[in-house]
């Protein structure tokens, strides 16, 4: 799938303007002429500047290129079911992973899209559980990032 450069730019300009809106909620220092808004105020405006640039060559290209345009591999059954499942995937991921937690809603999505991408059922779960291990121990133990137990709180290490 291709899309022409005016809309990502205009994404990219509701993205800064979002950025920059929410910079300005930061709490302001007494005594001094910026805060810790400037950067992302900063960052936000050149985001804002490449969107319009983006805009701008689009409208230039609307003649020669579309605004959308889909690509051969979208005329295949097979590879709309991966976008769908991978899709699924997230969206269970957020749905259960509160409840039933990372380990077990990790197993799950890893070894089901192992197995749909044409991996074996037993070499798909031995990567799964390998990944879930590797993922949960940098997260949990090196980033400190807390990951979700759910079911296995009682068994929490």
């Amino acid at each position: 799938m291709r899309f022409n450069n005016v809309i990502p730019g205009g994404l990219l300009i509701l993205f800064a303007l979002a950025e920059i809106a929410y910079a300005n909620t930061f709490p302001r220092l007494h005594g001094q002429n910026y805060g810790p808004d400037l950067f992302p105020t900063l960052i936000g405006i050149g985001l804002f500047v490449c969107g319009a640039i983006l805009i701008f060559q689009g409208l230039g290209q609307r003649v020669q290129v579309p605004m959308v345009e889909i690509g051969d591999w979208a005329q295949d059954k097979h590879n709309i079911a991966n976008i769908v499942i991978l899709l699924g995937c997230m969206i269970f991921y957020i749905l259960a992973s509160h409840w039933l937690g990372f380990i077990p809603s990790s197993l799950l999505i890893v070894t089901t899209l192992l197995v749909r991408f044409g991996s074996g059922w037993r070499t798909s779960v031995i990567i799964a559980i390998i990944v879930t291990f590797v993922i949960h121990t940098l997260f949990a133990k090196l980033l400190l990032v807390p990951l979700p137990w759910g079911i296995l709180l009682p068994m929490a290490w």
